[in-house]
This record gives C-alpha cells, structure tokens and sequence, in this order.
C-alpha cells in the first residue's frame, strides 16, 4: 500500500510540472475529452485521479475509475477498469475526433467527486528525445537541432494539411454556390413560366366572357 502511495504521489508531481487537462468526475456519471487529430501521429496520455474533497481526504473514500479510448470510427485503443492512474500509446490511424472516456465508481453514498489529470503528447511532443539522443550519440546544440528540425517539420506537414483543407472547403464553396446559382435559375425559370400560364389563361378566360 505505501509503494502504490508512493507512485501516485510521483505521478502527480510529474504530471502536474506538465500542462495537462484537468475535470471533476461526479460518482458514477461519465465525461469524455476529445481532441481533432491527424492520422499517422503517435499520441501519448497519462491521467490520475485524484480525491480532491478536503472533506473527505481523512476518511475511508475508496474509488476507481474506468477509462476508455476510442477512434474517430469507434475503435477500442485503450481500456482499462479499477484503476487510478494509467498510461496509453498508440498511432493513429484514422482523422478525425478520438475520444477519452471517464467514469468513477465508488461505494460512498452521496454527490462525491474526484479530480482527473489527463495529459496528452502528440507527434514531436510525443518522441522520447533523451533516448534518440543516447541511440544516435548526440547532445546539446545537436540534440536542440534535431528538435527543430522535427518541429519545422511538423510545421511543415500541418501547412500542407491546412492547404489540402482549404482546397477541399474551397471546392466545396464552388459546387455548393454552383447548386444554389442552379437552383435560382430554375425556380426563376419555373415563376416566369408560371406567370405565362397564368397570363394566357386569363386573356382567354377574359375574352370568353366577352370582357376584353
């Protein structure tokens, strides 16, 4: 029981040095965080849950939390039950929204809550630079180089990424005008035809009851 004190005491000393997300999870109800990422992106998270009641801090409060991690298609990447902190990895395969899923349980009765940390590491933040650095025998400015060089990179592919959107919008506003430049016509098109119909009746109708 101290050496699992111990861990969650580290894990959130390191966690919290880091940026992360930080929500309050009510007793048996379920919260999602989402994130739009690419595909091909290596994606690192780490979360704990933490009893943030002072009131109950002292006292025999005993919870757990499940975790899931899904694909923008539904796919399970991650899932794990009765735990208090844990760790995922994985590529993703597929755009769009990915989804982390939280859920508490405790045998306490009543409104109680607890704190969840999650952080995420995607692509260049993701890379372990001490162990590239220790494989490919380098340091200081060369490792601070290769930083940028990865980080230019990325630069680079989210530029790319932000053009092929942008042309994907772009045709999408010239066939979405297109429909509606169409649709105009043909309804103008269908009133003036309209318009003639009802004119022709009316000179008939009129000459018929001999008014014109």
């Amino acid at each position: 029981m101290k050496v699992l004190k111990v861990v969650v005491v580290a894990a959130m000393v390191m966690m919290m040095v880091a940026e992360a997300i930080w929500l309050e999870l009510p007793n048996s109800e379920t919260k999602c965080v989402y994130k739009d990422i690419r595909n091909s992106n290596v994606v690192l998270g780490e979360y704990i849950a933490i009893n943030a009641d002072e009131e109950h801090i002292q006292t025999n409060f005993i919870f757990t939390i499940s975790v899931q991690v899904s694909s923008p298609f539904g796919n399970n990447l991650h899932h794990e039950e009765n735990v208090i902190y844990g760790r995922f990895a994985f590529t993703t395969s597929e755009h769009g929204i990915y989804l982390v899923c939280f859920r508490m349980y405790s045998h306490v009765l009543g409104n109680k809550s607890v704190a969840i940390s999650l952080q995420w590491k995607i692509g260049i933040d993701a890379k372990d630079w001490y162990s590239i650095a220790r494989k490919e025998k380098i340091e200081g400015v060369e490792l601070e180089l290769m930083k940028l060089k990865g980080l230019a990179q990325t630069v680079h592919e989210n530029l790319l990424y932000l053009k092929k959107r942008e042309e994907e919008m772009r045709g999408v506003s010239e066939r979405t005008n297109g429909a509606v430049a169409w649709f105009s016509m043909t309804s103008l098109s269908i009133c003036i035809m309209a318009a003639a119909v009802q004119i022709l009746y009316l000179k008939r109708y009129f000459r018929k009851k001999s008014l014109i």
